[in-house]
């Protein structure tokens, strides 16, 4: 078809031509808001579009309140998973993030610089585990463990030993949605289990709970370190997997093994950092230092995606050579994004003024208390508390019951996203006393409906 008749090619021609039924494709005006004709053009995460219920419709936000379009309330008690650490619409990230749109949002960070990234990447050096000096700036926690696993990778091949590929990771483990990342979850028992055909082969190994899981993994770690570039840990909480935790001890342990048998240590604390463990870091509570450490979510206070890869000088040099083929060959489009750099520069300025690990302290008191309630509920194994994680384990939860406790939770008005066999509540580390005893009360009388 020549040019000028593609360019008069018009709205009946495609719809007629087009997979989607034209009824489904209709304009909305700018500004305007529709929910249920948004609905029939977008693919929800981690959804079956078949069965789902229609999403709830959110118009603003405030504190730890979402607020709904037909005017109802719920508060949120999973900081929009787990990201909005500052609660919604804070004032300082908000201004922070005005003024820089005022002046620069983006630019590449190849061969070109801006401050707000050159000033994060030296305030994360500054708080991170001592060591970790070296900062790559990613768009999302997927990207940052990918690179990650890049790096371990290509450290190994820079020092001669190409053979060393493999990772070592855990079961019920959970390191993101791509596909490195998703090899690194059990190939059959994982959200990713459909892909298990297609992913790399990696070494999903029990994580240990005592000395003879470590014996264990002391075991495997010298029988596969030939060819296995590192170890991938999320820090005392393994989250996505079912909010499962184990001590600083076990965690300090596994660093051990990694340098006895000369494997890259990897720490994704996507989630676990920023104070959602009770300390900046959870490496910290083992007095640990990653080789390498991932880092997203909660860094802009859940104002705009950014992600980081931290690793060490140790690490770094391997890359510096005169051969271009030994640099690091990964850079996202919007690496080093000045607008996200400067909600995560904001957000380490609350961390510094604000009392956010006093109120992490204070929330993990108040679940304990809150929650221990549940433990009577028929269907409840277990409830723990970890910072400002609370968790309820449950005995049997099967989709359509956990289906049910969401839309539960919400008539109880509170917004809470069981899933797999478990209840968590993961909020905002500004939420008040009242908000949180509402949380646990909703969870305690679902349980009971």
């Amino acid at each position: 078809m020549p040019l000028l008749e593609l360019t008069m090619f018009n709205d009946e021609q495609a719809a007629a031509t087009s997979h989607q039924p034209p009824a489904r494709s209709r304009k909305l005006e700018a500004g305007s808001w529709e929910p249920e004709a948004g609905l029939s053009h977008v693919w929800l995460p981690y959804t079956q579009m078949q069965t789902a219920p229609t999403p709830l419709p959110v118009v603003s936000a405030e504190g730890v309140r979402l607020r709904l379009a037909d005017g109802r309330e719920l508060i949120d008690g999973t900081a929009s998973w787990w990201c909005a650490c500052h609660g919604y619409q804070h004032p300082h990230l908000i201004r922070a993030m005005t003024e820089q749109l005022q002046k620069l949002t983006h630019v590449m960070f190849a061969g070109l610089a801006n401050e707000p990234a050159y000033t994060l990447a030296a305030r994360l050096a500054a708080i991170a585990p001592a060591g970790l000096s070296r900062v790559f700036f990613s768009d999302s926690g997927s990207v940052a463990v990918e690179i990650a696993m890049k790096m371990a990778v290509q450290f190994w091949l820079n020092v001669g030993k190409p053979e060393k590929r493999k990772f070592i990771s855990f079961e019920n483990g959970y390191h993101g949605d791509t596909m490195g990342c998703m090899s690194l979850s059990h190939r059959e028992f994982s959200m990713h289990a459909a892909y298990r055909h297609y992913l790399p082969a990696q070494h999903v190994l029990p994580l240990p709970r005592d000395a003879a899981g470590l014996e264990a993994l002391d075991r495997a770690a010298s029988q596969l370190k030939p060819k296995t570039a590192g170890l991938i840990i999320e820090p005392l909480v393994q989250c996505a997997g079912g909010m499962k935790f184990h001590t600083p001890d076990i965690l300090s342990a596994i660093w051990h093994i990694c340098k006895r048998h000369d494997l890259l240590f990897i720490a994704d604390e996507i989630a676990t950092g920023f104070g959602r463990t009770g300390t900046v870091f959870a490496c910290a509570q083992a007095g640990i230092t990653p080789d390498i450490m991932c880092l997203g979510k909660a860094l802009t206070g859940g104002t705009i995606g950014l992600a980081a890869t931290l690793t060490t000088e140790a690490v770094f040099d391997r890359f510096l050579s005169s051969r271009s083929e030994q640099a690091l060959m990964h850079g996202p489009t919007f690496m080093g994004n000045a607008l996200a750099c400067a909600a995560a520069n904001a957000s380490l300025d609350l961390f510094e003024r604000e009392p956010r690990l006093l109120q992490v302290r204070h929330i993990e008191a108040r679940l304990q208390n809150a929650l221990a309630a549940c433990r009577k509920r028929k269907r409840v194994v277990d409830v723990r508390v970890k910072g400002a994680i609370g968790v309820v384990q449950l005995r049997q939860a099967d989709p359509t019951y956990i289906q049910t406790l969401r839309q539960k939770l919400v008539e109880a008005g509170v917004w809470l996203r069981p899933f797999g066999d478990v209840i968590y509540i993961i909020p905002a580390f500004t939420i008040g006393d009242e908000d949180l005893t509402t949380l646990a009360r909703a969870v305690y009388d679902a349980l009971g409906a």
